[in-house]
């Protein structure tokens, strides 16, 4: 018999969602970053045996009160999940709090398909204080499951992969065994890139950027080398932000380029040349048509 299905990942802002699907897969799916909303857009990742292949879903983070039309956009991906989901995996970590009337406590409640209860960052907390927070739980949700992990160091990994083939159902292979994501290389290119940014401004800037690649050709140096010659752009949403990722001398974003083409490099596999430009789109967080052409709309 072979098992396949959607397992989706869903949780509040900085719980350790991308953290988990990069340790389930191996592989370096999605960015992580210690700030909130770093995620923005639903990565799928497969994960392929001989007897099962899971395609897991990375969502961004819930956003309780969404201040601009991406917010909704992005909570739109989150609830997504659930039309589509064979399991649902909810994470969460101790320190967090909801209250009876959250939202996702309803939705949760609602699933058509089993939902499991991942504490992540169990490393941070005692046995007991878990016990705690997955008894008080589930009184709110009927789990199927409920699983202490730590993401970040890959503890519970093999549990969890053994819990979800109990409802796995039967089906077919929806990809190719080789196959580790359906997005396209530009798009992991560009999430590198806003990556890099998260890293190295503070407050509104990250928030207000967005990263469009331009062009993405695979050539070669004059020598033969292989080489991605790779032209980005990054949007703010005001002039002073745009100042300010530009940098005095263009100090600031050419660190930014500078650390996005090594990790670049690693990824593809071969030599980068990366170019960015920072361009002024005011308010384009509330605005539809460039939303769309961002990726947050169909």
């Amino acid at each position: 018999m072979f098992q396949s299905g959607f397992v989706n990942i869903i949780g509040r802002p900085n719980v350790g969602k991308s953290t988990l699907m990069n340790a389930l897969l191996g592989e370096r799916m999605s960015i992580i970053t210690n700030k909130p909303q770093t995620t923005r857009h639903r990565i799928i990742g497969i994960l392929s045996d001989e007897n099962y292949q899971m395609v897991f879903s990375d969502t961004p983070g819930i956003i309780r009160k969404p201040a601009y039309k991406m917010h909704a956009a992005m909570n739109a991906f989150a609830k997504s999940t659930f039309e589509d989901s064979d399991v649902m995996l909810f994470v969460t970590e101790p320190t967090e709090i909801y209250e009876a009337d959250d939202p996702i406590i309803r939705d949760l409640r609602g699933s058509s398909a089993p939902v499991f209860l991942l504490i992540n960052k169990t490393d941070t907390a005692t046995p007991e204080a878990v016990a705690t927070l997955t008894a008080q739980w589930l009184e709110r949700v009927p789990f199927k499951e409920t699983l202490g992990i730590s993401a970040l160091n890959k503890v519970g990994m093999d549990d969890m992969i053994a819990h979800i083939l109990k409802y796995l159902p039967e089906g077919p292979e929806y990809y190719p065994k080789d196959q580790l994501t359906d997005r396209p290389e530009r798009f992991f290119v560009s999430e590198i890139i806003r990556e890099k940014i998260l890293l190295n401004y503070r407050e509104e800037i990250p928030y207000a950027c967005e990263v469009m690649i331009d062009s993405y050709q695979e050539t070669q140096t004059n020598d033969g080398t292989p080489i991605a010659r790779i032209f980005a752009t990054i949007y703010v949403a005001r002039d002073t932000q745009k100042s300010i990722v530009v940098g005095k001398n263009g100090t600031a974003i050419k660190k930014v380029g500078m650390e996005a083409r090594k990790d670049i490099e690693i990824f593809i596999e071969s030599k980068a040349h990366l170019e960015l430009t920072v361009k002024v789109r005011e308010n384009w967080r509330d605005d539809e048509r460039l939303l769309k052409n961002f990726g947050y709309t169909s």
